[in-house]
């Protein structure tokens, strides 16, 4: 007699089947249909577009009611056509210009992989993009800049007569002939 550990009808799945669960009322309220405009945004747009925007939300116009038609026994009522929705694109600060210029691009592409008109505007959100490769910074401040930067930043501000002025003059040239990694020498 053999024993198996496996019940009868027990089928294994994927991780992705029960993640897909779970984010989908996440992804509802946002607008979206489905998660693949969200986890696809960069084979769908292509990689310039998706390092200067990520999608936010899809906001859907009210929809109207359809008036009653011809009350007739035998006739369907037909369904009006569901009005386009507006894709809200988180931005980079200073690439909203880009992306409006880019956004006939952005709806075509988005429309092709849904299959259908979905978008038919684009609404920009300036706000950091993070890409998923990158770290997040850690907090901190930056090294302070060694005395012989700080010297040569004194003297190249030397002929500005207004103090606050001098005085932003001189930090920022002392940041900026240390270098980025706080090192003189490295600008």
């Amino acid at each position: 007699m053999s024993v198996s550990t496996r019940a009868k009808g027990f089928k294994a799945r994927s991780l992705a089947d029960y993640v897909a669960r779970e984010l989908d009322p996440l992804i509802a309220a946002r607008g979206f249909g489905e998660a693949s405009l969200l986890l696809c945004w960069r084979e769908i747009v292509g990689a310039r577009i998706a390092r200067i925007c990520a999608p936010a939300s899809l906001q859907w116009p009210p929809q109207r009611r359809a008036k009653p038609a011809d009350p007739s026994p035998g006739k369907r009522r037909e369904k009006t056509p569901r009005e386009p929705a507006t894709l809200v694109l988180r931005v980079d600060p200073g690439f909203g210009l880009e992306a409006q210029h880019l956004a006939p691009t952005i709806i075509d592409r988005v429309n092709a992989h849904l299959g259908w008109r979905c978008v038919a505007r684009i609404a920009l959100r300036q706000e950091a993009i993070i890409p998923a490769t990158a770290s997040r910074p850690s907090p901190g401040r930056a090294p302070k800049p060694d005395a012989a930067a700080r010297a040569r930043a004194i003297e190249a501000a030397e002929g500005v007569a207004e103090e606050g002025l001098r005085d932003a003059l001189i930090r920022l040239g002392e940041r900026a002939l240390a270098g980025p990694s706080g090192a003189p020498g490295d600008a």
